[in-house]
């Protein structure tokens, strides 16, 4: 019995850092590139591949890898929501800025595999217009997930939420007022034949400009 318990722990072990080394491979790698070339790269908000035009905000959101790496959301250059800031869950992490002045209003996060859904509700309901949304999922965001809670993704500009499954990756950005689908929004299927980690889709990782709103 303590062999297999210790042959367990091991294969956690490997299971974790194979997640963590693949995650953050690409990022080292570049950081190694830029220091061996000893060049210096020009830094745009958020660490973005390019700066946003006038009256845009710069964002990044990045989903959770597995159940091992939490998600990231990043706003005009301010980190919101990461693991490293302690405010992220297991489910949908979600944070709502002013979409005039790109001023943090509220973070949230929904456990979708055991947590109570009317918080959601609640959260999405009292949405103000106007407001921008930014949302990641970590690990399952769609056990719990109702044709209600569908639908009011999909008042804010989500044209992938009705397709979303178990342990299905999702990153999106929409807006309270929204008049047509939002641009910003990525979704990878859970599938074992192409699962990059075991049980889990990679990891999806957006970013762009927001356009500000202008009253």
């Amino acid at each position: 019995a303590a062999m297999i318990r210790y042959a367990a722990l091991l294969i956690t072990l490997l299971g974790t850092w194979f997640i963590m080394q693949t995650y953050f491979d690409h990022r080292w790698k570049a950081i190694s590139l830029r220091s061996w070339l000893g060049k210096q790269l020009p830094r745009h908000k958020c660490g973005n591949q390019k700066s946003c035009p006038q009256n845009h905000f710069a964002f990044k959101i990045i989903s959770g890898a597995a159940n091992v790496v939490g998600p990231y959301i990043c706003f005009n250059d301010v980190v919101l929501m990461s693991s490293m800031k302690n405010n992220i869950g297991r489910g949908l992490n979600i944070a709502l800025v002013n979409g005039t002045s790109g001023q943090l209003l509220k973070v949230g996060t929904f456990d979708m595999y055991s947590g109570d859904i009317t918080e959601l509700d609640t959260f999405l309901q009292g949405i103000k217009h106007g407001t921008i949304v930014l949302m990641a999922s970590y690990d399952d965001a769609a056990t719990k997930m109702t044709d209600k809670l569908r639908a009011q993704f999909m008042e804010l500009g989500s044209s992938h939420v009705s397709k979303l499954g178990f342990r299905d990756n999702w990153v999106f950005l929409g807006a309270k007022g929204l008049k047509n689908k939002s641009p910003f929004e990525q979704h990878i299927k859970n599938d074992k034949n192409t699962n990059k980690y075991d049980g889990w889709p990679e990891v999806l990782e957006m970013q762009g400009c927001a356009p500000r709103k202008m009253d």
